[in-house]
């Protein structure tokens, strides 16, 4: 799930705020750090909740949020980043998946490289493809 943000700029740093999520909020001095700071946030946020028995939102469009007259002086000279929900839930569950011959024998030699597993590499590479904005 990606969830709209916004990113406002100050005058020495970039802020970013969910309207899905009032209060969810996270500053970084570049956007690339407000956006990696923010993901965090997000994912704190929503572990809070998930902890407290509250209900998940589900992500409303960039279009829905344009429309809310609510979020109107919010969404202020704001730009839009959809940013993914990540969240790590502490436990490991086995998959079966298929992949190409020759691709299986690249992620192994990869992995391989970096002394890493073929889970660990392709949960690190599949983290850093849903993280790309």
């Amino acid at each position: 799930m990606r969830y709209v943000s916004f990113i406002h700029r100050t005058d020495a740093s970039y802020g970013v705020s969910f309207p899905d999520f009032p209060g969810c909020v996270s500053v970084g001095d570049t956007v690339d750090e407000a956006v990696r700071l923010g993901r965090e946030a997000l994912a704190f946020h929503v572990e809070g909740l998930v902890a407290d028995g509250a209900r998940i939102p589900t992500p409303r469009s960039i279009d829905a949020i344009k429309a809310d007259p609510e979020l109107a002086d919010w969404r202020h000279e704001a730009d839009f980043v959809l940013i993914p929900l990540l969240l790590d839930r502490g436990s490991s569950r086995r998959v079966n998946i298929s992949l190409d011959r020759g691709l299986l024998e690249a992620i192994d030699d990869e992995a391989r490289g970096r002394r890493m597993t073929r889970s660990a590499f392709l949960a690190s590479a599949a983290r850093h493809e849903i993280e790309r904005t």
